[in-house]
């Protein structure tokens, strides 16, 4: 059985923080477009480097389960970022199961999120979203562990701006 994430009330929080930072940093989503890009892509590895899931050469295997969710709660945060500026309309995804290897299913996100470099519409951008979602079943997370995730690190980003981050 899949489950469904309706994204609704974290694009409304992230707008918030969004707007926050904005303040404080006197920047605009026009302005800051390629570094959420760049950001998105470092968290979608720090993400893969934590789950140790391409690391062949080690018999060390999956990170923390804490770390994991920390670091997909990053990537949430930026996709949800990007998603902002160009008005999204669809705020819920059915997460999808596939015969893919984590691996491929990194790889395959990691193409669509680069692809949002040259081609940053709302179609690429819900397709990079979809494929970041699917994720979640092959880190054994489930939606409701995400939008824990997602507002345990939402608090922490908003200390960090109160404290000059």
């Amino acid at each position: 059985m899949s489950e469904v994430i309706d994204l609704k009330e974290l694009y409304f929080l992230q707008s918030q923080l969004d707007e926050t930072i904005s303040r404080q940093h006197h920047v605009t989503y026009e302005m800051t477009s390629h570094e959420r890009l760049l950001a998105l892509i470092v968290e979608l590895g720090e993400l893969a480097n934590e789950t140790r899931c391409f690391k062949y050469w080690s018999t060390r295997r999956n990170g923390e389960k804490e770390r994991i969710s920390d670091e997909y709660a990053d990537g949430m945060h930026f996709l949800l970022s990007l998603g902002i500026p160009l008005g999204v309309k669809k705020m819920s995804y059915e997460i999808e199961s596939d015969r893919l290897s984590l691996v491929e299913s990194f790889l395959l996100t990691y193409k669509a999120v680069v692809n949002l470099i040259d081609n940053y519409t709302e179609k690429s951008y819900t397709y990079a979203y979809q494929c970041y979602l699917n994720l979640m079943p092959k880190l054994d997370m489930r939606v409701e562990d995400v939008v824990i995730s997602y507002k345990k690190k939402l608090a922490v980003n908003y200390t960090r701006q109160m404290n000059s981050y």
